[in-house]
């Protein structure tokens, strides 16, 4: 296995039999069956009850769930800790994640963690790298998981484990979208609905799933993590919806940076969200690649045009 740095992976417990490679990938009723219903419920009732209103609330309610939930709270909050806030926002924005539909805080921890484990060793399973034909990939991501025969021990942190509101978030992650569909039902219609929690649910996922898919695979990089048995790439033009996240390849080479776009042409609306509430005094400490320590593997292209499209090593 490659060295990695402290505070980096801290929560994995490297144990030589840990294997990222070894492993089964099975379906998964749960799993499946949540995003295919959601799916077959926005096609039917989204398309019964359609209105622009319905429109309008499914595109704030992603952007709510997608930029404050998932890219502030679950990625760079509770996963790497990237910048300090009050307890209480904290838990706001997580929540907001949770409602993103993909799993619940100790879920959305274990399985980052675990994926970049893999991607980090010399080698590592195509469930966890990306690395098989798209449609296959699609198969395994929405409707399956992957079983390791030796995966690592993961300790989760006692703010987590010590707290009732996280616990029970995890334990009711799905249930959450039930008050949401009720106020949207009683605010509005089934259209609403559909929209908002259904058709909201499946883009979220689906979306998650796509563009992990191209961030894995093509786009240019400007870094290199040698050892690393994938790379990631950023992923032009989709800064906007993707609220930063596409920055793959930075995200890689800085994983605890709250700031994801660190070029000026790298739009990163999550950053700039967070430097509004570094304004106005809610958030402080923001990380930034120049607060990380150095890391031996991490490697820079030498020039622009030395940039790759693909997970080809390159020349420095």
């Amino acid at each position: 296995m490659a060295d990695y740095a402290p505070g980096v992976f801290h929560r994995i417990d490297f144990a030589r039999t840990a294997h990222p490679v070894q492993g089964q990938v099975r379906w998964s009723p749960l799993k499946s069956l949540w995003w295919s219903g959601m799916a077959a419920g926005w096609a039917v009732l989204g398309t019964l009850y359609f209105s622009w209103s319905a429109v309008a609330v499914f595109v704030g309610l992603c952007a709510v769930t997608l930029c404050l939930g998932h890219s502030i709270g679950m990625h760079r909050k509770l996963i790497h800790d990237a910048f300090t806030c009050p307890d209480w926002l904290e838990k706001v924005l997580v929540y907001l994640g949770t409602l993103v539909g993909l799993g619940g805080p100790f879920t959305m921890m274990y399985t980052h963690d675990t994926r970049d484990w893999a991607q980090r060793c010399p080698e590592c399973h195509p469930f966890l790298s990306h690395q098989s034909p798209i449609l296959v990939d699609y198969v395994w991501q929405i409707h399956c998981k992957l079983h390791l025969a030796n995966p690592p021990q993961f300790n989760f942190p006692e703010k987590l484990t010590q707290s009732r509101f996280y616990r029970t978030l995890q334990a009711t992650s799905m249930l959450q979208q039930i008050p949401v569909g009720l106020a949207l039902y009683w605010i509005g219609d089934l259209g609403w609905v559909a929209w908002g929690v259904c058709g909201r649910v499946t883009i979220s996922i689906f979306g998650h799933w796509l563009v992990g898919y191209f961030a894995h695979n093509q786009g240019h990089r400007d870094w290199h993590v040698e050892g690393a048995s994938v790379q990631g790439h950023n992923v032009a033009h989709l800064g906007l919806i993707t609220f930063g996240e596409c920055w793959h390849n930075n995200h890689h080479a800085f994983p605890g940076s709250a700031k994801l776009g660190l070029n000026p042409d790298q739009f990163d609306p999550g950053w700039h969200v967070l430097r509004a509430l570094q304004t106005v005094g809610l958030v402080s400490e923001l990380k930034q690649p120049s607060d990380m320590a150095e890391r031996p593997e991490l490697r820079r292209f030498a020039a622009p045009e030395k940039r790759k499209v693909s997970a080809a090593r390159p020349a420095f």
